[in-house]
C-alpha cells in the first residue's frame, strides 16, 4: 500500500474514533495545509524561508468531507474552550483553535469550500536567535519603538512571540493586539483583539491598563499606523509587525501616514527577518543638519538618519525637499547624492510643462542654470517672475534661465551609447518617439544626421515627447518622416 493510501486509510480510521480529522494532515514539518473542494490536499512543509508545497493525498476532496472537518472544528471550539471564532463574515470564518489558525471560506466569498490551517512549527526563545550582545543590550535597555519586518513566511510572528515572552519573563507587563489572535505567547501575556470591530476601541482599554510593551501583529491599515504611533507617543513600548520585502520598506510604510518629523520618536529599531533569522537591523535618529551632498548652511533641515545598527554606518537619509518627502541612499563613494541628483530630476519635471527637453547645469551647490527653448522662457519666468520665484523657494536654489542652443547641448556632461530602435507617431500638438516601456525613466539623446539635436527623459509609457511648437519640435519636424536619419541613444549620467 502506498504512503498516500496509508494516509487516507488512517484518516478514515481516525474519523471513526471521533478525533479531529484535520490533525492527521500535520506532521512536525508541516507549516500549513490547504484543503479545497474538488482538489487534492496540499501542505507547505519545511521551515520559514525554506519550504515547499507538496501533495499529501491522492483522493480528491469532496464537499461533505470538508463540511465534516469544519463542523468538528466549530464543535471543538465550543466544547473545549480552547479556541475562539476571531472573524465571522458571510462566507468566511477565521478560528483560533489551540495553536492552529483556521480560515474557512465558502460561497459567496470563495467559489468553492476551502479550509486553510496554519500551525507554527517551532517556538523560538529570543536567546535562540543569533543576536549580538549589542542588539540584546538595546532590546533590553533602550528599544521601545521596535518594528519587525520581512516578507510573508519569513518568521516575523515567531520573532514577535519570542520578544513578547522575553519581556514577560523579564518582569514586564505585556499585551498584544492581534486579529486573529495567533501569537504563541506565555500565559502571562494577555492577547487583545479588535474591540467592537476596532483596534481604536482596544487602544482606549489598553491605555487604562498601562502595559510596558504591546505587540501589534500586524500593522496593516492606515488606522493601524496611527494607533501604533499614538500609543507609542503616550509612553507605551511598542513592537509592530509589518510585511516588507526590504528593510527600508518597513520605514517607508510609515511615511505619509504620520508626520515625518515624529517617525524617530515612534521607531527607534527596525529588525528585518529573512529565512527565519535576523538579517538586518536599522536604528533611526532625527538630526537638524545639511543633508549629505549639500554644503550651504541655509539648506539645513530636520533629517532622519537611518544607520546600520551593528556598524553605525549611515545608509539612508529622509527629509523634506521642496514639497515632497524623499529618501536618499548615502554612500561614502558617492559624491553627488543630494542636491544635484535630486534637484535635477525635480527641476526637469517642473519645467517639462513649458519645454519637453530642459537642460540643467549646476554652477554651485546653491545656484543652477537651466537651458530651455526661447519660446518657453516667458512661461517659466511667469508674470513679474512669479513662477521662477516659486520654484526657487521650493528648492532653496537660485535659478538662471537661458535659451538652449547646440553649444550647450554639445558641452553637456552627458555621454551616449546603446543605439535603440523606436517607432514614430504624432498627435495634434506633439511628436512621439516610442522606444518601449523598458527604458522609461532613462535619459536619451536624439541624433539627426549624426548630430545631437537634444536630450530628453523617457516617459513612463516609453515615449519621448517633443512639442511641435518648441524649437526642437520645429527642427525635428523636417526629419520626422525619415527614420533613417534619426537615431536614439541611451545616456550615461
Amino acid at each position: 500500500m502506498t504512503e498516500a493510501q496509508n494516509f487516507e486509510s488512517g484518516l478514515i480510521d481516525d474519523q471513526k474514533s471521533g478525533s479531529l480529522e484535520f490533525l492527521k494532515f500535520f506532521d512536525p514539518t508541516t507549516m500549513s495545509i490547504h484543503l479545497k473542494e474538488n482538489q487534492k490536499p496540499l501542505a507547505k512543509k519545511g521551515k520559514p524561508g525554506n519550504f515547499e508545497l507538496v501533495q499529501i493525498g491522492n483522493k480528491t476532496l469532496q464537499r461533505d468531507y470538508l463540511e465534516l472537518i469544519s463542523s468538528q472544528i466549530l464543535t471543538a471550539v465550543d466544547d473545549e474552550m480552547l479556541g475562539n471564532v476571531e472573524i465571522s463574515k458571510p462566507g468566511a470564518l477565521v478560528i483560533q483553535y489551540r495553536d492552529y489558525r483556521i480560515a474557512i471560506t465558502r460561497p459567496p466569498f470563495s467559489e468553492l469550500l476551502e479550509i486553510t490551517i496554519v500551525h507554527p512549527i517551532k517556538q523560538m526563545a529570543l536567546e535562540e536567535y543569533n543576536i549580538s550582545e549589542k542588539l540584546m543590550a538595546r532590546l533590553t535597555e533602550r528599544a521601545e519603538g521596535i518594528l519587525i519586518s520581512g516578507p510573508p513566511g519569513s518568521g516575523k510572528s515567531t520573532l514577535a512571540s519570542g520578544l513578547a515572552n522575553f519581556y514577560n519573563r523579564s518582569g514586564k507587563i505585556v499585551k498584544t493586539f492581534e486579529s486573529p489572535r495567533d501569537l504563541q505567547v506565555d500565559p502571562g501575556v494577555t492577547q487583545y483583539t479588535r474591540l467592537d470591530g476596532s483596534f481604536e476601541n482596544s487602544a482606549d482599554i489598553l491605555l487604562l491598563v498601562r502595559p510596558d510593551y504591546t505587540i501589534f501583529d500586524e500593522v496593516r491599515r492606515r488606522d493601524d499606523f496611527r494607533i501604533f504611533s499614538d500609543l507609542r507617543l503616550t509612553g507605551v513600548g511598542m513592537v509592530g509587525v509589518v510585511h516588507a520585502n526590504a528593510p527600508l520598506d518597513a520605514v517607508q510604510r510609515f511615511i505619509g501616514k504620520i508626520e515625518l518629523g515624529i517617525i524617530p520618536s515612534i521607531l527607534d529599531t527596525v529588525v528585518f527577518v529573512k529565512d527565519g533569522r535576523i538579517s538586518k537591523v536599522f536604528e533611526l535618529e532625527l538630526k537638524v543638519k545639511v543633508p549629505s551632498g549639500m554644503v550651504e548652511q541655509d539648506l539645513a533641515r530636520p533629517v532622519i538618519e537611518i544607520c546600520d545598527f551593528e556598524t553605525s554606518n549611515l545608509e539612508f537619509e529622509i527629509y523634506t525637499f521642496g514639497e515632497e518627502n524623499v529618501i536618499i541612499p548615502v554612500s561614502k563613494k558617492q559624491k553627488k547624492i543630494g542636491i544635484e541628483s535630486l534637484a535635477e530630476e525635480k527641476i526637469i519635471d517642473k519645467l517639462r510643462r513649458y519645454d519637453p527637453n530642459p537642460q540643467v547645469e549646476f554652477l554651485s551647490d546653491s545656484r543652477i542654470k537651466v537651458y530651455v527653448s526661447k519660446d518657453s522662457i516667458p512661461g517659466i519666468i511667469g508674470r513679474n517672475g512669479s513662477n521662477i520665484k516659486e520654484l526657487e523657494a521650493m528648492l532653496n536654489l537660485h535659478i538662471d534661465v537661458e535659451e538652449i542652443n547646440s553649444e550647450h547641448i554639445s558641452n553637456s556632461n552627458l555621454t551616449y551609447d546603446n543605439d535603440i530602435p523606436f517607432d514614430f507617431s504624432e498627435s495634434r500638438t506633439a511628436l512621439l518617439l516610442d522606444v518601449g516601456k523598458q527604458y522609461s525613466g532613462n535619459y536619451a539623446g536624439i541624433y539627426v544626421d549624426g548630430e545631437l539635436l537634444f536630450s530628453s527623459k523617457i516617459g513612463r509609457k516609453g515615449h519621448i515627447k517633443i512639442l511641435k511648437r518648441s524649437n526642437d519640435g520645429k527642427k525635428f519636424t523636417r526629419f520626422a518622416q525619415s527614420k533613417s536619419s534619426v537615431q536614439v541613444f541611451l545616456t550615461n549620467r
